[in-house]
């Protein structure tokens, strides 16, 4: 996890000027200064600081004007800046309470919660009802991933934008199903105008695709994965001449391992053109039939949903090779690897040194208050600005 942030400034000299008197309704613009006072802070640095007293020329009301890294709260931005970047750096909230404390700053756990979570529900964007305010992208990226709450698994699903791999929105699911993830989706999709779903192979994410009308990019690493696997297994059980469906449609065993060798050498050179083999493969398998139920898939039938799905498949895993953006750009990998990297560094990350969330809100405003840190690596996030 890799994280730049930067911790609010105080500066007891720097005053700045009202501009809004703080009394409902009140339209006053001119004030003038009453009374300069002292007040006790907790910092690193400071023990006291001046605040002024101002009062409004229009209704009266007075009220305090801190200098800059304060407000009226007895803790400086700079030290709540201090306890969210150690807790966002992998300290649970006692242990953010010990380091301070041995610094010479009293804060509470408590207070340290608190300051977390007032952090996380500033952050910008990372939420569907409040996306990045005028961010388009053509293509974006979707995965969901677990983490434990309460001794309960719940399920986080995450949206990044595919060319760039900046973490657009963190929310969590109540379920996969297509309908569940189609209004999850389906509003980012419009929001960021985006013409691309990159998804792992699940068919509720081909059929958010399919129905939003968006073009589809399976992951090449996550079909690649399988089918090797699955073409090892085949191949193995082929092997050891204990399975015989093939001969009931045909085919030899040197056949099969033959389709199973090319198969692995066209899922691993994805070329659009090369469709037609799978095809013609498949229709070497078409005729094995379904085993009856309670029986056991047989070699054949395993061979001919392999290469009808991969048939299938074909367009939305070689789809990367031709797909170009408005300058003409061939943006994507093929993969689903900035969803990937965004879950392990934003989400789990910081999980890991956990025995899990107290509440669902809390893994949400982390994960999401991380994200948006990570959003900002290049210059860095400034804390101030999610500090009230």
């Amino acid at each position: 996890m890799r994280l730049k942030l930067l911790l609010p400034k105080v500066e007891p000299t720097k005053h700045g000027k009202p501009r809004i008197c703080p009394t409902k309704g009140c339209r006053g613009k001119r004030y003038y200064r009453r009374q300069e006072v002292t007040k006790r802070l907790v910092d690193s640095e400071y023990k006291e600081v001046k605040v002024w007293r101002y009062e409004c020329r229009e209704c009266g009301h007075t009220f305090r004007v801190y200098p800059q890294g304060v407000n009226k709260k007895q803790v400086s931005k700079r030290v709540i800046g201090m306890a969210i970047m150690l807790y966002v750096l992998g300290l649970s909230y006692g242990a953010v309470e010990i380091v301070l404390a041995s610094l010479g700053i009293g804060i509470g756990k408590t207070s340290v919660y608190r300051a977390v979570q007032a952090a996380a529900e500033k952050v910008p964007g990372m939420k569907r009802e409040n996306l990045l305010e005028g961010y388009r992208t053509k293509a974006i990226g979707a995965d969901i991933t677990s983490v434990k709450c309460k001794g309960k698994w719940i399920q986080i699903g995450i949206i990044v934008d595919a060319i760039n791999g900046m973490t657009l929105s963190i929310d969590q699911m109540p379920g996969e199903d297509a309908e569940q993830l189609k209004a999850w989706l389906g509003p980012i999709l419009d929001t960021v105008d985006a013409d691309v779903l990159v998804s792992d192979d699940a068919d509720g994410f081909k059929k958010v695709a399919d129905e939003t009308g968006r073009a589809h990019q399976v992951c090449k690493s996550h079909v690649k994965r399988n089918t090797d696997a699955l073409i090892d297994e085949l191949s193995a059980i082929i092997q050891t001449g204990q399975d015989l469906s093939l001969q009931t449609i045909g085919v030899t065993s040197e056949q099969g391992l033959a389709d199973l060798a090319l198969l692995r050498f066209l899922i691993h050179t994805r070329r659009p053109e090369d469709q037609h083999l799978i095809e013609q493969m498949f229709e070497r398998y078409a005729k094995a039939i379904k085993p009856g139920k309670g029986k056991k898939y047989d070699v054949a039938y395993r061979m001919r949903n392999l290469f009808l799905d991969r048939w299938n498949l074909w367009p939305r895993l070689t789809f990367y090779r031709t797909w170009k953006d408005e300058n003409g750009n061939l943006n994507l990998d093929g993969t689903n690897n900035h969803c990937e990297r965004s879950i392990g560094w934003w989400i789990k990350e910081r999980y890991r040194s956990m025995r899990g969330y107290k509440c669902d809100n809390s893994a949400l405003r982390v994960s999401r208050l991380i994200a948006f840190a990570g959003n900002n690596l290049s210059h860095g996030l400034d804390l101030s600005s999610l500090i009230a």
